[in-house]
């Protein structure tokens, strides 16, 4: 893309006309979103979402040689020029930066904050697990502290994405609010180094710090801040390091013959899937409720890594048949006996959690939501993408 035109975008954001532009557009509104993480996936889905409702969103992008903006090109105003309008403005930002937060927060007067932003991904949370709970687990605090140091306690509305990695070595099944937590890595683990000290883990701790700050602003500051703890949710703008954005690329490689064989780790691991699209209307909802609490979000149906990838090559016409276990299992395409899939030990956790499957009963009575889209539906939509996608740019 256009770095310098999103430099001037971002540039634009602090300029005279830009705020006078927000004082107009606030006259009509006073629903002001502010998203941390608004690049990603979730951040790009609730960007529209809140557009769509009349807010004015205001998302934090972090300063870098290069920019990962794709997921939300589409709504700037000018995709030519990147620009933006009154009702959806760029930040210059990082969640390591507490002076920035608090002068983002002090001009941007959000009455809403959705904090995405965080290394999410597990297996890289064991080899940055200083950076995973300097970003998940004190990123929160200071975002919180920045809310509370501008004196808009009482007047903003905190959303904490918290995830099921909190979960990790499950206690039972499904997992539900009141589920004791056992994170497996350090990415749920700074979420409740509260609670527990677990040596084992790095990623799943700092969401557990997370998630405790979160309980203990609300209670001692008496502050709209709650935690939605979603289970894995996916789409075609799933990062591609994930395994079910790695396991539809693969196979519309393969399916183009730019991919002979796709390597996994644990086949066996056990997720509970949903669409991205559906959970981001739950953030939403949870922040529309009458009073501050956490909720559990998932489908409550559980599947296999091995039953996605075989729904996935069913996509493209082939059926995979399994042989072996462990290490030495391989996934056959039927007819030819060609190996499509083989298990490679360097994708295993330092830590494995197998089983996760959620229980969002509170959801579905209290904010009338509940996950419409089935696993086979999410597959066809993300292989149809990335079939797209590498027919366009086999390089992607």
């Amino acid at each position: 893309m256009n770095t310098e035109a999103l430099e001037d975008c971002l540039n634009h954001s602090y300029s005279m006309k830009a705020i006078s532009q927000m004082e107009n557009h606030r006259c009509q509104t006073e629903k002001i979103a502010l998203i941390t993480g608004i690049s990603g996936q979730d951040g790009s889905y609730l960007a529209e979402l809140l557009l769509s409702k009349g807010y004015e969103v205001h998302g934090i992008i972090r300063r870098s040689s290069s920019f990962n903006t794709s997921r939300i090109e589409h709504l700037y105003s000018n995709p030519v020029t990147h620009h933006t309008d009154s009702s959806f403005t760029l930040h210059y930002g990082d969640m390591t930066d507490s002076s920035c937060l608090i002068k983002l927060i002090s001009q941007i007067q959000p009455t809403e904050v959705y904090h995405l932003a965080a290394q999410s991904h597990v297996k890289v949370s064991f080899d940055l697990p200083e950076y995973t709970a300097e970003v998940d687990a004190i990123g929160t605090l200071r975002l919180l502290d920045s809310i509370h140091a501008c004196g808009l306690t009482n007047r903003v509305k905190f959303y904490q994405a918290s995830t099921s990695e909190l979960y990790g070595k499950v206690q039972e099944v499904p997992q539900k609010e009141t589920t004791p937590f056992y994170p497996r890595s350090p990415y749920g683990m700074f979420y409740s180094a509260y609670l527990i000290i677990i040596e084992e883990t790095y990623a799943a701790v700092a969401k557990l710090y997370s998630y405790w700050i979160v309980v203990n602003y609300r209670e001692a500051y008496n502050m709209f801040a709650c935690n939605g703890i979603l289970f894995n949710h996916e789409s075609p703008r799933r990062g591609e390091t994930f395994v079910t954005r790695k396991i539809t690329r693969a196979v519309a490689k393969i399916a183009l013959g730019q991919q002979e064989v796709l390597e996994l780790g644990n086949l066996s691991s056990s997720r509970d899937w949903g669409h991205a699209k559906e959970y981001v209307e739950a953030m939403w909802k949870i922040l529309q409720h009458d009073r501050p609490d956490d909720f559990v979000i998932a489908t409550g149906k559980c599947y296999t890594v091995r039953r996605f990838a075989e729904l996935a090559f069913k996509e493209i016409g082939k059926t995979i048949i399994w042989e072996g276990e462990g290490v030495d299992e391989v996934g056959k395409e039927e007819g030819t006996g060609i190996i499509r899939v083989r298990v490679s030990p360097k994708y295993y956790r330092p830590t494995e959690v197998d089983l996760l499957i959620g229980d969002s009963t509170k959801a579905k009575q209290t904010l009338c939501w509940e996950a419409k889209t089935t696993l086979e539906e999410l597959v066809k939509e993300m292989v149809a993408s990335d079939l797209q996608l590498m027919q366009s740019n086999p390089m992607a």
